[in-house]
């Protein structure tokens, strides 16, 4: 049993959170007061007697990792960090001013804050991720994750449950805050934390019902979790909402709010405090293992060849693989039509298999970077939407992670529209800070694989379904931000901008023009973010006309792209997209049903002059 003095210090560093949160959202005027103070008890004891970290040195690779999904709570996490010593009250106060790094959410402009949260259901799927990156690096630090009961109804949650419970992850703990209110009233299932506990337990889960106002029964639940072995733990903990302050504790209407009456609330708490805890640092020098490198052979494809940029890419990532330890690969359970499973034939330890859970194989990815990993996760183009929320999250966090996309457009062929990327590159454009790039070839397609290698931010890679024609030499260089110019006289009388599958219909359409004495420029724009304004530039002053021709919708994708980059000087863009609802044909039929296949780029030329 904990010692009487150790209990005191416990109840009076959770009252000093309390009274720390409501001073911070009552000098912003706006914050989550009530959803912190549900909380206070159980961070107070996580950071005084279990979790093992060295603020000054928060890139220790020995230190646990804390994520609180509940981003909303960030009152409570600036007030952890203030009562550890590393932001002063003065700073505390700063809270969601404009400038301040205490944001109305958690983000990485702290050092200590390796996601963003606030978008419920994510913190768990990251914390799996950080989890197997535990696995790989063979070091003993733990993950926390606490979690509010409201998120346990995002379908993310259950995701990372089965898929924790079924990879036994012992190093992941959750800890759920189960104050039964949410932002508009009750949750689902209250304080029934035998209703959590089930599905937890179903998906094997260590489970553990506390009072989480109980400093003896949190200290026990997290000694619990640290001592069980070969499976996640689950701490459902019984909380009051607005815990200690008789206006708000477990009323309906206070969520998302400053206090009423701030100084009251705070005279009811005991008054400002200044408790300071001591948080165990790390045993030092931990080394994360990495796997060796072999030096790279990247895949060479003769011109003339026809290969899709899918089995380029499978190639190109296990040569990568070979000359970097630090590259792991996910999959969405499609690893043998994205090509991945090139991979992991040659590389078992670092192909993670995710299932058809798109949200979780986004976020573990997320979560592996956090570790200094290079995640590339593959799924066919049109399923990485169901992950959107994700994507820009990992924007948000400035997480550097690999996308990749395969069967984008109209060009898969028979399958049909649900099987189509056609939004892809339009969602991957605006995230914060994203690359996005477009292969048309298989030489093309190793050689950007490799330049995401170090880019930061959210970068994406779309593949095709069928074999297309090798037109780039091997080992030919392509910069991110770069373009080809692949048809280009002084005559031309207009220019044709393409990307991916369309890059060879457009220098079809180029041929057949020649041959009726229209001269056309062709460029390759296979990085459609960032944009290779130059080129695009000098072809608009040169020539006047462009037009683009893209597998995918017409807005916000490569027509966007170019038109942003020339509408200054005033060319006329004409845009070839998809506009209709495709069927089942092939791939050359669905092309033309399109309008984006040679044909079409020889009469959009015709009639533009």
């Amino acid at each position: 049993m904990m010692p009487e003095r150790d209990l005191q210090y416990l109840a009076e560093l959770a009252a000093q959170l309390r009274v720390d949160s409501v001073r911070a959202a009552a000098e912003a005027g706006s914050g989550h007061p009530t959803s912190s103070m549900s909380a206070a008890d159980l961070m107070a004891v996580l950071f005084a007697c279990h979790l093992s970290y060295d603020f000054d040195h928060p890139d220790d690779p020995a230190n646990d990792q804390l994520i609180f999904s509940k981003g909303h709570a960030s009152p409570l996490l600036y007030s952890l960090y203030k009562a550890a010593g590393v932001i002063d009250d003065e700073e505390l106060l700063s809270f969601r001013r404009r400038g301040s790094r205490l944001e109305g959410h958690p983000t990485p402009r702290l050092p200590w804050v390796d996601v963003a949260t606030g978008s419920l259901g994510q913190g768990l799927p990251v914390g799996v991720g950080v989890a197997m990156a535990g696995r790989l690096e063979r070091l003993p630090y733990r993950v926390w994750v606490l979690c509010g009961d409201s998120e346990l109804a995002e379908g993310s949650v259950w995701e990372a449950a089965e898929h924790a419970g079924a990879e036994g992850l012992a190093n992941l703990t959750a800890i759920v805050d189960v104050n039964r209110l949410g932002q508009r009233g009750p949750t689902r299932h209250g304080w029934d934390t035998g209703a959590y506990a089930r599905r937890f337990g179903a998906f094997g889960w260590h489970t553990i019902e506390i009072d989480g106002h109980d400093p003896g029964q949190i200290d026990y639940a997290l000694n619990d979790a640290c001592n069980t072995r070969r499976r996640p733990t689950v701490i459902l903990a019984k909380t009051r909402k607005g815990e200690g302050v008789l206006e708000v504790e477990n009323r309906e209407g206070a969520h998302g709010k400053a206090l009423k009456d701030p100084d009251k609330a705070v005279a009811e708490l005991g008054g400002v405090r200044d408790v300071h805890v001591e948080v165990r640092k790390p045993v030092p020098g931990a080394t994360p293992y990495r796997f060796a490198a072999t030096g790279i052979q990247v895949p060479a494809y003769s011109v003339g060849d026809q290969v899709s940029t899918r089995t380029a890419y499978g190639e190109a990532l296990k040569a990568l693989g070979a000359a970097r330890g630090d590259v792991v690969a996910l999959d969405g359970e499609v690893a043998d039509s994205t090509k991945t499973q090139t991979f992991a034939e040659e590389f078992p330890e670092r192909f993670f298999e995710m299932y058809i859970a798109e949200q979780l194989l986004v976020a573990a990815a997320v979560g592996m970077q956090v570790r200094g990993w290079k995640p590339y996760a593959a799924t066919f183009a049109a399923f990485l939407t169901r992950a959107h929320d994700f994507i820009r999250m990992a924007g948000v966090s400035g997480a550097s992670i690999r996308l990749v996309g395969s069967h984008a457009g109209v060009a898969i062929g028979e399958d049909g529209p649900s099987q189509m990327g056609l939004e892809d590159l339009a969602m991957l454009r605006t995230t914060y800070g994203s690359t996005v790039l477009y292969p048309c070839d298989a030489n093309q397609t190793a050689a950007l694989l490799s330049e995401m290698a170090d880019l930061d931010g959210v970068s994406y890679l779309r593949t095709t379904r069928g074999d297309t024609p090798v037109i780039y030499e091997p080992g030919e260089r392509f910069p991110v931000g770069g373009s080809r110019v692949l048809r280009q006289n002084p005559g031309d009388r207009a220019t044709v901008v393409a990307a991916g599958v369309t890059v060879h219909e457009a220098l079809a359409a180029a041929d057949e023009l020649r041959a009726s004495d229209i001269p056309v420029g062709v460029i390759d724009l296979y990085s459609i973010k960032p944009v290779d304004a130059a080129a695009l530039i000098q072809a608009a002053t040169t020539t006047g006309n462009l037009i683009t021709v893209e597998d995918h919708r017409a807005e916000g994708g490569l027509g966007d792209a170019v038109s942003d980059a020339v509408s200054e000087l005033g060319p006329r863009v004409v845009k070839l997209a998809v506009t209709d609802l495709p069927g089942s044909a092939t791939p050359r039929e669905q092309l033309s049903d399109a309008g984006i296949d040679h044909t079409a780029i020889v009469a959009a030329v015709k009639r533009l002059l």
